[in-house]
């Protein structure tokens, strides 16, 4: 049976990329807007008046003042560190030899790793994230978990086995063979079942063998639909290491790109640290680059270009990084991306933050077919934000002359108290 609902409010879409045009030619707003919902898709958005008309006797969600937008979409992120959030730590490697790796050891354990999965999503989704493309462990039992988990929700989710044969714990190591074997049978499995979508995984250069990067490529060249994420230059004492490793490569990225681990559908984690030729050939490649700004910054790893990355039209997009990064939230990483431009000389619009958290992830992660936007034809996974969510940030709002004056301090100060309402599929969830 066909079932109907309409969710009113304040509406925002996107039209374009506000990074690309105008302002007025890439953004929708309705001061009062609705969202017409069927079967779990969005059929409409506009003017509440004109919706209530053309659909009398629809079942109503009235939001008041609410903006409604698309949830959120963080692009990169490792559920297993849920627990070590926020860990006292020095550099990249320090922290995880310290807190990551002795953690990650325990999702061995079939009921941890379901019990740190179920408390990830409810974490995720308190937040107004509504998809996650999450990094596992070496451990399949660590991937089933969070698929299950995902699925019992109704979520649209992207994950893979993390694969590491080398500098790294025993209990944490595969092998080429094994995370080739592993990788392709939880692929097999998972992959398009239902809303989610497997990503071959090799955490980084440095903890993976030549031959274990031969194998993910000769997975990814078997399966080209799926992602293949992995880290890229996120700190410089990493690109000294992985140049000591790889002695014959002529940079980081040449040591996925000898191993057929480049082209699009290509996820790099951080890319803060590029040279020309990496940057022409991530361009070349359609890859998509993630900005985890609370993460570069929580563990000094230094200021992302997005300025001059989103003028030469790459596709990025934006992330929590937890646990490396220091929050759950993707309010909170819009404010670190909009600080660290600012570090960088280019103030981020909110419009363009925005956009970042929502279609423009959805776009990096080739998702935005599905996701990331409030228009006809996508999943209706969509977030209700109260723009007076706290004393600071209502006094703040009160004083605004147009929506990003108003949306701006939620951005900045806000939290999970700023989540009025959060719709998987158009069901609305109990945050």
């Amino acid at each position: 049976m066909t079932r109907k609902t309409l969710i009113l409010g304040q509406t925002l879409s996107f039209t374009a990329d506000p990074f690309q045009v105008a302002l007025e030619d890439a953004v929708r707003h309705e001061t009062r807007g609705g969202i017409l919902i069927e079967d779990g898709m969005i059929v409409a958005v506009g003017p509440a008046d004109d919706l209530r008309a053309a659909h009398k006797g629809v079942e109503i969600t009235d939001m008041g003042g609410a903006l409604l937008t698309a949830g959120f979409v963080d692009a990169h992120a490792h559920y297993p560190q849920t627990a070590i959030i926020a860990s006292w730590g020095k550099r990249l490697i320090d922290w995880l030899n310290t807190y990551t790796f002795p953690e990650e050891t325990r999702f061995a354990d079939p009921a941890y790793a379901a019990e740190i999965a179920a408390r990830y999503f409810d974490l995720t989704l308190s937040n107004g994230t509504t998809t996650v493309c999450s990094f596992c462990t070496i451990h399949p039992e660590s991937v089933e978990a969070f698929f299950s988990e995902a699925q019992k929700r109704g979520l649209r989710a992207v994950a893979g086995k993390t694969c590491m044969d080398r500098n790294a714990p025993e209990a944490l190591r595969d092998t080429a063979r094994s995370a080739y074997d592993d990788s392709k049978a939880l692929l097999q499995r998972w992959h398009r079942s239902g809303r989610l979508g497997y990503a071959i995984t090799p955490r980084f250069s440095p903890t993976s063998t030549p031959a274990q990067l031969e194998a993910m490529g000769a997975l990814w060249a078997e399966f080209p639909d799926c992602p293949m994420q992995t880290h890229l230059s996120e700190q410089t004492d990493e690109i000294v290491w992985v140049s000591e490793l790889f002695p014959d490569a002529r940079d980081y990225l040449d040591t996925y790109e000898t191993h057929g681990l480049i082209g699009p559908g290509a996820l790099f984690g951080h890319a803060i640290h590029l040279t020309d030729r990496e940057k022409a050939r991530l361009k070349d490649a359609d890859a998509g680059l993630i900005h985890c700004p609370t993460s570069n910054s929580f563990i000094g790893s230094g200021l992302f270009d997005m300025h001059g990355l989103q003028q030469d039209g790459y596709r990025i997009g934006l992330a929590t990084d937890t646990g490396g990064g220091s929050s759950f939230s993707m309010l909170r990483t819009m404010a670190a991306a909009y600080e660290i431009g600012q570090l960088n000389g280019s103030a981020l619009h909110p419009a363009q933050l925005y956009w970042l958290a929502t279609a423009g992830s959805a776009r990096a992660l080739r998702l935005d077919t599905w996701i990331g936007n409030l228009a006809p034809g996508l999943e209706a996974d969509i977030i209700a934000l109260d723009l007076a969510s706290t004393p600071a940030i209502a006094q703040r709002a009160a004083r605004a002359e147009d929506l990003w004056e108003a949306l701006f301090p939620t951005i900045m100060m806000g939290d999970d108290r700023a989540i009025a309402g959060v719709w998987i599929s158009g069901d609305p969830l109990e945050i």
